[in-house]
C-alpha cells in the first residue's frame, strides 16, 4: 500500500525575546553649548534642518547664565528702552536679515531716523562731523576733505597721494595701522580711521588684522587705488554716500532681545537648560563604532551626545576641550579678548545744550579721553526715550583702555559726566543711569588671525567627528556673523550625524 512520504520537519523558530527595552531607531543627540546669538542660531537652525528632512533630533542647549542672549540684553526702564549690549545690526551682510524674515519679524524692523544720519568725531575736545562721503577707510568726495578742519593741509595732501601709491607685493597679512599708514598717512589713521574701527572692534589698530576685518580693502588695493574703487562703488549705490556706517544698520522696535526671544520660542520645549556650566568634554567610541561625546557639568551631571556645537569664547572652549585634545585646546588660547563697559545716561532735552544733530560721536585715542564712543540713542532710533528726554549710550574700555572697563558704577558715571560737560556742555545730573560690563567679550583679531582659524578648523575636521565650533572668536564679531557661524556649524554637524540602525539606551543620558 502506497503511503505518503513523511512531512519534513518544520523550521526552527527562535524563542520570543524576554520582556524588556526594545531596540529603537537612533535619535541623534545634539548638545549646543552657549546660549548667545551663535548658540541660539545653531540650535534654531538644527530644528529647521530636522523639520526640512523630516528627522527627529534630541536637542539640548546649555547656557551657564540665567538667561539667553549673551551680550544681547534689552531692558525696559520706565519710559526708556536700554540696550545693555548691541543696539542694532548691519544689513549689508544678509544672514541676520534672512533669519529675521524666517522668524516672521520683518514688521518689527526699525530703520535709523533719516534726520542727522551722520557721526561726529572728537578733535581737540570739539565735536566735528565726519567728512561727507568718507566710507570707513577712504573718501569718495574731495571737497568735504578739503574743507574739514579735522586734518591739516599736509595730512590732506598725503591722503590725496593715495591714488599714486602702488599695491604691496607681499601676500602676508598686515595690521590695519600699517595698511592705513601706507595708503593714507598717519593723520588719517589717528584722527578718523582708528576711532571708527574701535567703535566696531574695540581693538588696537597696530595689531588688528586687515585680512580678518576689512578684506574688501585689501582686494581694492590689489586692483589699484582705494579712493578710485570707493568712488566707483559710491556711484553704484548713492544711498551709502552719507559717510555714516549707521545708515546701513537697523534694529527691532522693542529691542534686540526680540530676536533672542523669537529664536527661543521656536525651540522644542525642554531644549534650553539655564545655569548649566560645562567643565569638560571628552569622547569615546559608541556601540556602533561612532564617536560619542561626554559632557561634564559643574553639578556633577554627565551628558552623552552624538554631536556637540561649542558656541562660546575660544578661551572657554579651550578649557572644555583640554581633556579631549590638548593641541586643539592650545590653538584656542591664541585669541585675546577685550572688555567693555556700556553706560546709559538720561537727561531732559533742555539740559543738553548741544543740538545733537548726529547719531553720536567717536573718540580718537590721541584725544586721551576716557570714552571710546557715545551713541545718541533717542536720536538714532524712535521709541528709546520720551519726546522731551535724551538717552545717551557711552562705551568705555576696549584694548586701548582696559582699566576703564573695570571702574565701579559711580566712577564710570563720573568719568562720563566729565567728558559730556566738556564735549556737549551738559552740567545737569542725569535722571537715570545704568552701567553694564561685558568682560572678555570682544575677540582681538590680531595679524594672521585667519591662519590660526584655518588651523583650528582643520584640527576639528580631521580629528573630531561630531564636533563644531562657532562664535565671534573666529570669522566675524557682528550679529550677522554670529548668526552665520551658528547656522554653518549646524549645517556641518547635521551632515556628519547619520542615524544608525538601532540603539538600546535612552537618547539622552543623565538628565
Amino acid at each position: 500500500m502506497k503511503t505518503d512520504p513523511p512531512h519534513p520537519d518544520p523550521p526552527e523558530v527562535p524563542p520570543a525575546p524576554e520582556a524588556g527595552p526594545q531596540a529603537t531607531p537612533q535619535v541623534p543627540r545634539i548638545v549646543v553649548i552657549g546660549g548667545g546669538v551663535s548658540g541660539l542660531a545653531a540650535a534654531h537652525h538644527l530644528t529647521e534642518l530636522a523639520q526640512l528632512h523630516n528627522q527627529t533630533i534630541d536637542l539640548t542647549l546649555l547656557e551657564s547664565g540665567d538667561r539667553l542672549g549673551g551680550v544681547i540684553h534689552t531692558i525696559k526702564d520706565d519710559d526708556y528702552l536700554i540696550e545693555a549690549g548691541p543696539d542694532n545690526f548691519i544689513t549689508t551682510k544678509p544672514w541676520a536679515m534672512d533669519l529675521i524674515e524666517r522668524l516672521g519679524l520683518t514688521d518689527e524692523l526699525l530703520q535709523t531716523n533719516d534726520a542727522h544720519r551722520r557721526p561726529l568725531v572728537v578733535r581737540n575736545s570739539r565735536l566735528l562731523p565726519v567728512p561727507e562721503g568718507f566710507l570707513m577707510m577712504a573718501p569718495t568726495r574731495w571737497w568735504p576733505i578739503v574743507t574739514t578742519p579735522l586734518f591739516s593741509w599736509p595730512g590732506k595732501l598725503r591722503m590725496a597721494m593715495e591714488v599714486f601709491i602702488p599695491s604691496r607685493d607681499s601676500s602676508d597679512d598686515e595690521s590695519l595701522a600699517s595698511f592705513v599708514n601706507r595708503r593714507f598717512g598717519r593723520q588719517a589713521l589717528d584722527r578718523l580711521i582708528q576711532p571708527l574701527v574701535s567703535g566696531i572692534y574695540s581693538a588696537d589698530p597696530e595689531s588688528l588684522s586687515l585680512r580678518a576685518t576689512f578684506p574688501q580693502f585689501l582686494e581694492m588695493e590689489r586692483k589699484g587705488s582705494l579712493i578710485r574703487a570707493m568712488r566707483r562703488r559710491a556711484k553704484q549705490n548713492r544711498s551709502k554716500e552719507s559717510g555714516a556706517r549707521y545708515s546701513m544698520f537697523v534694529t527691532l522696535k522693542n529691542g534686540m532681545s526680540t530676536l533672542v526671544d523669537a529664536m527661543e520660542q521656536q525651540l522644542p520645549q525642554g531644549t534650553v537648560r539655564l545655569n548649566q556650566t560645562v567643565l569638560s568634554i571628552g569622547k569615546s567610541n559608541n556601540d556602533g563604532g561612532g564617536t560619542e561625546w561626554s559632557i561634564e557639568l559643574d553639578n556633577g551631571t554627565r551628558l552623552s551626545a552624538d554631536g556637540v556645537i561649542i558656541c562660546c569664547s575660544t578661551s572657554r572652549a579651550s578649557l572644555m576641550l583640554e581633556q579631549a585634545d590638548q593641541k586643539l585646546a592650545h590653538q584656542l588660547t591664541n585669541t585675546d579678548y577685550a572688555s567693555v563697559a556700556v553706560a546709559h545716561l538720561a537727561y531732559r532735552r533742555d539740559e543738553v545744550p548741544h543740538p545733537l544733530d548726529a547719531f553720536g560721536f567717536v573718540v580718537p585715542a590721541i584725544e586721551k579721553s576716557k570714552l571710546i564712543a557715545t551713541t545718541f540713542s533717542s536720536v538714532k532710533y524712535d521709541g528709546r526715550a520720551p519726546d522731551d528726554r535724551v538717552l545717551m549710550r557711552a562705551f568705555l574700555g576696549g584694548a586701548l583702555q582696559p582699566d576703564m572697563a573695570k571702574l565701579d558704577d559711580d566712577q564710570t558715571i563720573e568719568a562720563i559726566r566729565a567728558e559730556y560737560k566738556q564735549l556737549l556742555g551738559i552740567t545737569a545730573a542725569p535722571h537715570m543711569t545704568t552701567v553694564h560690563r561685558h568682560t572678555q567679550v570682544m575677540p582681538q583679531y590680531t595679524v594672521n588671525h585667519l591662519g590660526r582659524v584655518v588651523s583650528i578648523q582643520s584640527r576639528v575636521s580631521n580629528h573630531h567627528h561630531g564636533l563644531q565650533l562657532a562664535g565671534n572668536g573666529y570669522e566675524g564679531v557682528g550679529i550677522p556673523d554670529c548668526v552665520h557661524a551658528g547656522e554653518q556649524a549646524a549645517d556641518r554637524l547635521m551632515g556628519q550625524i547619520k542615524p544608525s540602525k538601532s540603539r538600546n539606551k535612552p537618547a539622552l543620558a543623565s538628565l
